[in-house]
C-alpha cells in the first residue's frame, strides 16, 4: 500500500514532502533495512550504521584489507553483506557490524564478478562474468547451485550490475540489456527490455527505478510500464531509495528520510 501511495504523489511539489529524520555528512553510497536502519558508505570508506533515530550504531573500518567497498546488502536487518569488487572478497557483518566471516571469491576461481546479494535461505548469490553463469553460494564458499552458461541460453553476455532475491524469484540487472528473471532453480523466466535505469529497487512483484527525471514502475506477470516525473529536488538527488518508512534521498549534505503528505 504504502508503495502505491507514494507513487501516486511524487508527481507533487516538494511541499508534498516532510524531512522525517536525516543524517547529516559527505556520503559517497548508502542503503537501508525495512527497519529504518540506514548503512551509509563515508568518502574514506567508511561503512556507517544508523538506527531509526539517526543514532549510530556501529562502524566498519577495515579498509587497508580490504579496499574500495563497492556494495551493501542489507536485506537482512540481521546480516550485512559487503562486496569489495577488486578484492573479490564478500565480508558477512553482524547487526552492529561487527565481522562474522569473510569469502574469498579468487579461491572459488570467480575472478571476474560485480554483483553479490543475499540469498532467501541465508546463503549468497553471485554472477561470475568469466563462465558467464549466476552461481549460490554458502558462507563458506562452496558451490551450492548455478545456472547454465548463459552465453549459450540468450546467445549474448550479461554484464549485470544487481542482484535481487525477491518474492520467490532471483532478479539480475543489465542497464546495457535489462532485466533477467530466475526461478530458484537456476532457470530463465523472463528477460524485460527496462534499459539504463538507475537506482533499480524490486519490491514484491514491481520493479522501480529512474530515468531521464522519471520513476519507472514495471509489475512483472503485466505489460504495464509506468512513468511518473520526479519532482526537481529528486531528480537531483545522487540516489534514492522507496522503503516502507517514505523516500530516503542521499544528498551532497546528507540522507534524508522524507514521508508524503497525503
Amino acid at each position: 500500500m504504502f508503495l502505491f501511495l507514494s507513487l501516486g504523489s511524487l508527481a507533487q511539489g516538494n511541499s508534498a514532502y516532510k524531512v522525517k529524520r536525516s543524517v547529516p555528512g559527505d556520503f559517497s553510497g548508502f542503503t537501508a533495512d525495512n527497519l529504518g536502519n540506514i548503512y551509509a558508505i563515508t568518502h574514506n570508506n567508511q561503512l556507517k550504521k544508523y538506527n531509526p533515530k539517526s543514532d549510530s550504531m556501529g562502524v566498519f573500518n577495515d579498509v587497508r584489507k580490504y579496499g574500495k567497498l563497492t556494495y551493501i546488502d542489507a536485506a537482512n536487518p540481521l546480516k550485512t553483506l559487503l562486496f569489495y569488487k577488486d578484492f573479490r572478497t564478500i565480508v558477512v557483518l553482524d547487526r552492529l557490524l561487527n565481522k562474522v566471516n569473510t569469502i574469498d571469491l579468487r579461491k572459488q576461481n570467480i575472478i571476474q564478478v560485480r554483483a553479490v546479494a543475499q540469498s532467501y535461505d541465508n546463503n549468497v548469490w553471485v554472477f561470475d562474468e568469466q563462465e558467464s553463469k549466476l552461481k549460490k553460494i554458502g558462507e563458506d564458499g562452496r558451490l551450492i547451485s548455478e545456472t547454465a552458461d548463459l552465453r549459450i541460453v540468450l546467445d549474448e553476455a550479461p554484464v549485470p550490475v544487481s542482484i535481487f532475491d525477491q518474492n520467490g524469484f532471483v532478479y539480475m540487472y543489465d542497464p546495457l540489456k535489462g532485466m533477467y528473471v530466475f526461478d530458484y532453480y537456476g532457470a530463465l523466466k523472463n528477460k524485460l527490455s527496462l534499459l539504463s535505469w538507475t537506482d533499480v529497487q524490486v519490491i514484491g512483484n514491481n520493479i522501480l527505478g529512474r530515468k531521464d527525471g522519471n520513476l519507472m514502475q514495471y509489475t512483472t506477470g503485466t505489460l504495464q510500464l509506468k512513468e511518473t516525473v520526479l519532482p526537481d529536488f529528486l531528480q537531483k538527488a545522487e540516489n534514492i531509495l522507496l522503503a516502507p518508512q517514505g523516500i530516503f534521498i542521499m544528498e551532497p549534505t546528507g540522507i534524508r528520510l522524507y514521508s508524503t503528505q497525503l
